[in-house]
């Protein structure tokens, strides 16, 4: 018996049995029921992270990413069904040195959580690799009403654990020991969200 063995021997010896621990109640809401206009909470929750948020109507799409990106070098996914004027693909994969040099990338989202904020990415065409939404200093970010959901368990169920997930929950930000906030050390300095919603979707920045 080693000396571990014979300390623990005796811890166990005088606290006695270990008491039965009765099991953690899992009854709560996990459906995200009490959020009755999840878009608005996403706006809200995202504007709390200090986003800037844009909705529009699927019609208006284009029009609403070419005035955000006015006069930016942006890159988009290889693969993304959307694009702007003088949109540079990433095909074949940029450089690093190219990523850091673009004012920003535009991507698409595989879901995102009403009740936190939070937008997720895996990689899908629409959102590429994760290199391209972590080195330029802005990102642009579109997500449908179709893709937004109440909760986080709902949230975690819509995606899938094999593939390479990312959770953005505002800009990148980060805080030293005297609480100084900075930005964009981890990733993307600003993050531009547009809301399309063909539902009561406004024509202007919330």
């Amino acid at each position: 018996m080693s000396a571990r063995d014979e300390i623990l021997g005796r811890i166990r010896g005088a606290v006695g049995p270990a008491p039965a621990v009765p099991p953690v109640p899992r009854d709560y809401d996990v459906s995200g029921g009490h959020i009755t206009e999840p878009m608005e909470l996403l706006a809200d929750r995202l504007r709390d992270y200090a986003a800037t948020v844009f909705t529009c109507a699927p019609a208006d799409l284009d029009e609403r990413l070419a005035d955000i990106t006015r006069g930016w070098r942006v890159a988009v996914p290889a693969q993304a069904r959307f694009a702007v004027p003088g949109a540079v693909r990433d095909d074949p994969p940029l450089p690093y040195s190219d990523l850091d040099a673009v004012d920003a990338v535009l991507t698409g989202c595989a879901a995102a959580c009403a009740d936190t904020g939070t937008i997720a990415l895996d990689a899908g065409p629409d959102q590429g690799r994760r290199a391209l939404t972590l080195i330029p200093d802005r990102h642009v970010c579109v997500v449908h009403a179709d893709q937004v959901v109440r909760s986080v368990p709902e949230l975690v169920r819509r995606l899938d654990p094999h593939r390479p997930l990312t959770f953005i929950s505002g800009p990148s930000a980060t805080s030293d020991i005297e609480l100084n906030r900075v930005e964009g050390v981890h990733g993307p300095r600003s993050l531009i969200v547009v809301l399309v919603d063909p539902v009561g979707s406004g024509s202007g920045r919330r």
